[in-house]
């Protein structure tokens, strides 16, 4: 028996939505809804637990000991249970369900959920649903895990999309922190404060940054650069300021080379100005990864959103996800898709649309069984050729 009281007319589907949208989970704190997402996949006939490091897994396996011919083909949906802080009253009004997480990305993972359970699968198929924890931290500590222990043949990828589109890539990301120190002088004197070291510093990166996004039109090619916080503090005796900056990085730059480039650019304001003192500090690296729409799970989901009479709709994205961290070790078919619209995440109004969530289910089961059967065919190819 579930704990929520629903809203009336809910079906099923929207019911476990609500239930997971309602139990908080930010970031470090996701264990409450953890076992509620393992109560309703035990509901549903999967083998749920919760594993070492707290991620939500359900589990679904239709190779039989019987099976000698091929190994199981293994699929991932892989989604995320964390959410952000930030406190939003849980309701249904006009057909969508508003609350933390609704959209990112607690719909796209519920929706795999359901349909993991739902499809109509081939014997040799190892079917697994994650709900990573920390997803919303630089560590990813869920998908991490994860990606040492799984070898999918193929994963999707549970984050908004909406219900007909398709996330071919993601770009990388690098956190940097920039600090400077310096004796407290005066106002009036001709020494630069460290308010002013990490502005030149920050000054000169965006000269290199828009040196190389020149003539490069499509964002997702780009380096997206933003300072994220700005602070500086004195005792008295010393000033100090720190600056963190993010980067946004496209697949032909990665974490290592724009470390180097900030390197470089601070060494050289400091052979300039020898009194200058600058602090380099690096955290959350990821190298952006993209497939194209040959790549077997967009195929598998495009034909499915086609299949329900929508035109799917190819995206690339600007920010991270645990697409990131997996994809560069399983080196296998992977795209991410899910309900709901993107621009809503992280924002005091997110909500998804009920009937969306519906229909990305049944996108979901056909894409799922669209899978199994071309990856079994291609692992009965493999086996008769090697023998």
């Amino acid at each position: 028996m579930m704990t929520k009281n629903h809203p009336e007319n809910l079906t099923q589907e929207a019911q476990i939505l609500y239930d997971l949208v309602s139990t908080s989970s930010v970031s470090g704190d996701e264990r409450s809804a953890a076992e509620v997402f393992v109560r309703h996949a035990s509901a549903l006939g999967l083998d749920a637990h919760i594993d070492e490091v707290g991620n939500a897994i359900a589990l679904r396996s239709t190779h039989s000991d019987d099976t000698t011919d091929h190994r199981a083909v293994q699929i991932a949906l892989l989604g995320h249970i964390d959410t952000v802080s930030g406190y939003i009253r849980v309701r249904v009004e006009e057909g969508d369900l508003y609350g933390r997480g609704s959209v990112d990305a607690k719909g796209p993972l519920c929706a795999m959920l359901i349909a993991a359970s739902r499809a109509n699968l081939p014997d040799g198929v190892d079917l697994r649903v994650a709900g990573a924890v920390g997803e919303e931290t630089t560590g990813s500590i869920g998908a991490r895990f994860i990606s040492s222990r799984w070898r999918p043949d193929a994963c999707i990828i549970g984050e908004p999309s909406g219900f007909d589109g398709v996330t071919l890539g993601y770009k990388g990301r690098l956190l940097m922190t920039a600090r400077a120190t310096c004796p407290n002088t005066h106002t009036a004197g001709q020494q630069p404060s460290a308010c002013d070291q990490v502005s030149r510093f920050w000054a000169r990166i965006l000269e290199r940054v828009e040196s190389f996004n020149s003539g490069i039109d499509r964002a997702f090619d780009q380096i997206q650069a933003t300072i994220r916080e700005l602070a500086s503090t004195s005792n008295g005796l010393e000033q100090h300021a720190r600056l963190e900056g993010s980067f946004r990085l496209p697949p032909a730059v990665g974490p290592k080379e724009i470390t180097t480039l900030m390197r470089e650019t601070r060494d050289a304001i400091v052979a300039d100005h020898p009194e200058l003192c600058i602090d380099l500090t690096f955290e959350g690296p990821e190298v952006a990864h993209a497939t194209d729409r040959s790549d077997p799970v967009v195929r598998a989901l495009s034909a499915s959103i086609r299949e329900q009479g929508h035109r799917p709709r190819p995206k690339l994205k600007t920010g991270t996800a645990d697409l990131n961290v997996v994809a560069p070790i399983w080196k296998c078919p992977i795209a991410a898709y899910g309900p709901g619209d993107s621009s809503l995440d992280h924002t005091p109004n997110e909500h998804i649309n009920l009937q969306e969530f519906h229909d990305s289910i049944e996108i979901l089961i056909r894409a799922i069984e669209t899978l199994a059967h071309e990856l079994l065919a291609r692992e009965r190819e493999s086996v008769c050729l090697s023998s």
